[in-house]
């Protein structure tokens, strides 16, 4: 079954009310002023969170999907990585052992059911450099300037206000680090996000696209180099009143 129509699958079957689970480690940076940016609003529909993980990980693995990513963002050990939206943990701990002891994975996410998943899997599997993180729709509540990599899988399309989410994360990342997105080329109602759009709602916070892949059934990976220099509040809604991203660009 190809992984589109395993995800359609997936979204008629999922069931709501995920057990509560043991908590690992939890951490908490304080609110930032995310509440006091009064970005816009996207210019384009957003999908609703429908489910904590895209498809069977069965067929993701054989599909390559995550060794294909991890690889193209250039992962290494040492490093420390975030998953942004990170559901059950399919990403987490496939990071996990890439980035061994002296690295760490932070798996966030906004959803507390989904929180609650991801730390009993992280307690089963006894993961010890895995970090566990409540965020926020328009903050993923990291440290400043200490994530090599953040990811955002299939889940872009979901994000209720990308603008202060990503100006936000763009503090958190490294002056040298990288966010890699996956999503489907496809409009963003329909789960996916076409990549001239991603490319415009990125460049208004400031990143730079960095290089992209395609993987197959209409995914693809893009890597986006973090802002060179934080761009003014005032200046990103000054950018977004005389330009708004929309579908089309």
């Amino acid at each position: 079954m190809h992984i589109r129509n395993l995800f359609v699958a997936t979204l008629v079957a999922c069931v709501a009310g995920l057990g509560a689970c043991t908590p690992k480690i939890d951490a908490q940076r304080p609110s930032s002023a995310a509440d006091t940016l009064n970005f816009p609003a996207p210019d384009r529909p957003v999908s609703r969170i429908v489910a904590s993980r895209w498809t069977g990980e069965d067929e993701r693995d054989r599909f390559g999907e995550a060794a294909r990513v991890i690889a193209f963002a250039g992962v290494k050990a040492g490093m420390t990585v975030a998953d942004i939206g990170a559901g059950d943990g399919y990403y987490v701990v496939r990071l996990a052992p890439i980035v061994g002891v002296n690295g760490k994975v932070i798996g966030e996410d906004i959803m507390p059911d989904y929180l609650d998943v991801l730390r009993k899997r992280i307690a089963t599997e006894q993961l010890r450099n895995v970090e566990v993180v409540a965020g926020t729709p328009d903050d993923p509540m990291l440290a400043p300037q200490s994530v090599d990599i953040a990811f955002m899988i299939h889940m872009y399309h979901e994000i209720t206000r990308p603008f202060e989410l990503l100006w936000n994360l763009s503090r958190a990342l490294k002056p040298s680090g990288t966010l890699a997105i996956l999503d489907l080329d496809g409009p963003t109602d329909r789960h996916g996000t076409p990549p001239a759009l991603l490319r415009c709602e990125l460049g208004v916070i400031g990143y730079e696209q960095d290089k992209r892949t395609t993987l197959d059934d209409g995914a693809y990976v893009v890597l986006f180099r973090a802002p060179k220099e934080a761009v003014a509040p005032a200046e990103v809604r000054k950018r977004l009143v005389n330009g708004k991203c929309n579908q089309g660009r």
